[in-house]
């Protein structure tokens, strides 16, 4: 060693202490580590928060600002982008009140569903999806697919959902005033099964937010990120982000779990 410094020209206490700053300014090695990992695990979905939250759900306890710092230092961020768009609008005819209020928020599991339909487009051909939340955890109930925006695809996402249902507890069911919910077909399979039909104000898209609000996020975190060579690629990664979101992608507002781990605590006696 003695002979290494002198030939680099450096005094030893200099060399030593430079040893000694370096593994000061690495001591979130391990850190930045795991980081890594949640952050690539994600395909770069998460940004400090949710990275903040899934350190905590492991035992580590970390500020945010922490990691905030430390995924800039790695160049990490998420790569989600919120982009708008126009879900389709048909004519009022029905006359349904509106009986959400935008009301977003539910006291139990079963309680308030909202849906919607929105399109995807993939090489000049055209993907139509009508999914179902529960807004007490924000948990896809059921979802349908079709190439055609036609009533089959909504009637069996409807039917779907209404399988999943357990007891006497029968929910509100929120859509916009899109021709297929007001169908007699439609309506008629909600009266049979007990479930209270809402529906928004005309040209009002906000009385459905918390269903444009996740077509927003599948959109940035799925549709936008992948370059789709088909609609049959598109519908198998579709499937695969369905059940992302339900199993595995936390949120803030659910404690740091997914929808599927909120609801199964929630059920703990």
């Amino acid at each position: 060693m003695p002979v290494l410094l002198k030939v680099a020209g450096l005094a030893r206490s200099t060399f030593y202490y430079q040893v000694k700053a370096q593994e000061a300014g690495d001591k979130y090695a391990a850190v930045k580590s795991r980081i890594r990992k949640i952050y690539d695990r994600h395909k770069g979905r998460y940004g400090y928060r949710r990275v903040t939250d899934t350190l905590k759900q492991a035992g580590q306890l970390i500020n945010h600002k922490t990691v905030q710092r430390l995924m800039s230092q790695l160049g990490l961020k998420s790569v989600v982008r919120p982009k708008k768009y126009r879900s389709y609008r048909g004519p009022g005819h029905a006359q349904v009140e509106n009986l959400l209020q935008r009301k977003f928020k539910a006291e139990r599991f079963g309680e308030k569903w909202v849906t919607d339909v929105t399109e995807f487009k993939v090489g000049g051909e055209k993907l139509y999806l009508s999914p179902v939340m529960d807004l007490y955890n924000g948990e896809i109930v059921s979802y349908q697919t079709s190439r055609s925006p036609q009533f089959q695809m909504v009637d069996g996402m409807l039917k779907k959902a209404i399988s999943t249902l357990k007891g006497t507890r029968r929910p509100m069911l929120h859509s916009d005033q899109g021709w297929q919910y007001q169908m007699h077909a439609y309506r008629r399979t909600l009266a049979e099964n007990g479930i209270t039909q809402s529906m928004s104000r005309r040209g009002n898209c906000l009385d459905n937010a918390a269903m444009e609000s996740f077509f927003g996020t599948l959109k940035s975190e799925c549709f936008y990120l992948t370059r789709f060579s088909s609609i049959e690629q598109l519908q198998i990664e579709l499937r695969k982000y369905m059940h992302y979101y339900n199993h595995h992608r936390i949120k803030s507002k659910l404690k740091g779990l997914s929808p599927v781990q909120y609801r199964t605590q929630s059920l703990r006696p």
